[in-house]
C-alpha cells in the first residue's frame, strides 16, 4: 500500500473527481479527511470507504470560510498529530462571456476556485513545515493552461493555481514539503455528463484518444504524485486531458 497510515485531506471529495481521489487512497491505505461544504455528500464518501474496509473523517467545511478550515487543521493534528497530504480539489464554474460575465459569477468563482486553495494551503503549510514533510496537490485544469470560451473566472483562477504551486514549491521545498497540480481535461463527472452530446462528441474528437476521462484517471494521477514513486517531483503541472490540446 503506497499510502500506508498517512493521513490525506481531500477537499471537494463528495463528488467527481474528489469522490474518486478519497476512495483511491483509501484503497492505498490512506486515512482520508473527506471535506465538502455538502454533509450528505460528504457522509455518503464515508461510508462508501468504510464498506470498502478503509478509514475515514468527514469533515463539513466551507473551504472559503477561514475559521472552518483553521478549526478543522487543528482538531485533525490534535487527535493525529500530523497531516501528511492536502489535495486542494474543490472548485466551481460560472460560466459567461466576457461582456455578460457578472461581478457576482466572477467573484464565486475566485473565492472557492482561489481564496479556498489559499486557505487550505497556507494551513496546512504551516503544519507541514514543522513537521518537517507533506505533500501539497492542487486541482488546476487545461482551461487555466490555454483558456476557454465563457470562462473568463474560471480560468484566471485556473491559471492561479498554477502559479501559487510554483510558489509554494520553491518556498517550501527546503523543508521536505512538495507541491504539484494536475490540470485535468473534460472529465466525466455528473457535471460534465449533462452537458449536451453534441459538445462532449467535439471535445472527444478534439483527443487523439478519442474519449474523455474518468474521475479515477485523475485519481490516478493524484496517487502517483502523492506517493514516494514522486518523491523528486515538485513544482510541476501534470496535464491528465488524453492529449487533447496537441
Amino acid at each position: 500500500m503506497r499510502l500506508k497510515n498517512q493521513l490525506a485531506i481531500v477537499t471537494g471529495g463528495g463528488r467527481g473527481i474528489g469522490e474518486a481521489t478519497c476512495l483511491r487512497f483509501a484503497e492505498e491505505g490512506a486515512k482520508v479527511v473527506v471535506v465538502d461544504q455538502n454533509g450528505s455528500d460528504v457522509n455518503t464518501v464515508v461510508e462508501k470507504i468504510k464498506k470498502l474496509g478503509g478509514e475515514a473523517i468527514g469533515k463539513e467545511v466551507d473551504v472559503t470560510n477561514r475559521k472552518q478550515v483553521d478549526e478543522m487543521l487543528h482538531d485533525l493534528v490534535s487527535k493525529y498529530g500530523k497531516i501528511d497530504i492536502l489535495i486542494n480539489n474543490a472548485g466551481i464554474t460560472a460560466d459567461a462571456k466576457l461582456e455578460k460575465m457578472t461581478e457576482e459569477q466572477w467573484d464565486q468563482v475566485i473565492n472557492v476556485n482561489l481564496k479556498g486553495v489559499f486557505n487550505c494551503g497556507q494551513g496546512v503549510a504551516k503544519i507541514m513545515k514543522e513537521q518537517k514533510f507533506g505533500v501539497i496537490l492542487n486541482t488546476s485544469s487545461v482551461v487555466g493552461i490555454y483558456g476557454n470560451f465563457g470562462q473568463t473566472n474560471y480560468a484566471a483562477s485556473k491559471w492561479g493555481v498554477i502559479g501559487m504551486t510554483k510558489t509554494w514549491a520553491k518556498e517550501l521545498g527546503k523543508y521536505n514539503v512538495r507541491v504539484n497540480a494536475i490540470a485535468p481535461g473534460f472529465t466525466l463527472t455528473a457535471m460534465v455528463k449533462k452537458m449536451p452530446e453534441k459538445v462532449l462528441s467535439k471535445i472527444r474528437d478534439k483527443s487523439p484518444l478519442k474519449k474523455l476521462a474518468e474521475p479515477i484517471d485523475i485519481a490516478n494521477a493524484f496517487l502517483f504524485l502523492a506517493s514516494d514513486e514522486a518523491k523528486f517531483v515538485t513544482g510541476t503541472v501534470l496535464s491528465v486531458d488524453g492529449g487533447v490540446v496537441l
